[in-house]
């Protein structure tokens, strides 16, 4: 409990701190954001703001995580190590895609193709590597068993696992891109979503099977070291949302978004909680959901709309709602919905 709490004590300062240090210095160098001119025309405000502030969430994460580990004298983990090391990776991508913009003026950076490439990498990466790597009882990060709030009977096989982890970081990672259009509704959301893999990797430790053998028990590999680095994402989130809440002093930029996506993704393989990880980042895949719904029906319909405009948070907008009522509209459905992930993890413990 005490690395939980360090860790995400130490990312709160390190990003409350380190976040105006950053703005400052992206201020500096004329390293703002190029706002579309076919999104909505309350966002050519925004024009100039500093972007790549996932640089300092990623930072405080990492800091925070190995700092945690010197206090508290415990090693570190494979698991997180791997989760850490696709956060980074794909934020690097993310970063690739805010320097094109920032530096050419354009909304447009690294090409779709080359974009998906560079995260598709990162994704097969983490999938193989998370194949390997196994404990003492034989337990790998990536477990070859499809999951729901545990491991079910489901084997894959590791080609379809290579694939299924691939989808799903692939999808989040970009799910959470897509959110991130308003002031601080991705970062809240986060917070949120973080917070359950807490309380999921803590419970997972303490009724693991090496400690509470049982029907019920958990085969996870390092839930407690997990929920550590959870606990580093979440306060990370927390602070940058101080500077990134309307009207937004920086944004996290692509930087921020797939690191965060790859993040929560990570987090969910690797606890076996994959196809929790809908609820949990519900507000996530509502609104990816608008984009596939929206394109799909556009094509079908040879140019007829669903939402004014896509992704959803911006249907609103042109509805007329103010941006801050829809942030916190929308950060109430991601705690429902989180409530109710969490909700149904327990509940199938409980039921056995």
């Amino acid at each position: 409990m005490r690395g939980i709490l360090s860790a995400g004590a130490l990312a709160f300062l390190f990003a409350f701190f380190g976040t105006p240090a950053a703005i400052r210095v992206l201020v500096k160098r004329g390293y703002g954001q190029f706002i579309r001119d076919d999104g909505p025309t309350t966002h050519h405000t925004k024009r100039g703001t500093p972007t790549m502030g996932g640089i300092v969430i990623i930072g405080a994460v990492v800091g925070s995580y190995f700092i945690t580990h010197l206090i508290t004298q415990r090693a570190v983990t494979v698991s997180a190590l791997l989760v850490i090391g696709l956060m980074s990776g794909l934020g690097l991508v993310g970063f690739l895609d805010d320097w094109l913009k920032v530096s050419k003026q354009r909304s447009l950076g690294l090409r779709a193709r080359t974009k998906m490439l560079a995260q598709s990498v990162v994704a097969l990466a983490f999938a193989v590597a998370g194949l390997n790597f196994p404990d003492e009882r034989g337990l790998t990060p990536v477990s070859l068993n499809l999951s729901t709030v545990r491991d079910t009977s489901i084997k894959l096989g590791a080609v379809l696992v290579v694939v299924w982890v691939f989808f799903m970081i692939t999808a989040t990672s970009n799910g959470v891109n897509l959110t991130d259009g308003l002031d601080g509704l991705a970062t809240g959301a986060a917070v949120m979503s973080f917070g359950a893999f807490i309380l999921i990797g803590v419970w997972e430790f303490g009724q693991s099977c090496t400690i509470s053998a049982g029907a019920k028990c958990y085969e996870v590999r390092d839930p407690l070291d997990l929920a550590v680095l959870a606990a580093a994402l979440s306060g990370a989130c927390f602070a940058f949302l101080w500077w990134n809440a309307s009207p937004a002093k920086i944004f996290m930029g692509d930087t921020g978004s797939l690191a965060l996506g790859g993040a929560l993704a990570g987090l969910a393989i690797t606890l076996r909680t994959q196809l929790l990880l809908t609820l949990i980042g519900g507000l996530f895949a509502i609104i990816t959901l608008s984009v596939i719904l929206q394109v799909s029906y556009f094509k079908i319909s040879k140019g007829k709309r669903i939402f004014r405009m896509a992704p959803l948070q911006h249907h609103f907008e042109l509805l007329g709602w103010g941006e801050v009522t829809i942030v916190i509209r929308f950060w109430i459905i991601a705690g429902i919905m989180v409530a109710g992930g969490l909700g149904l993890f327990y509940g199938a413990w409980v039921t056995g």
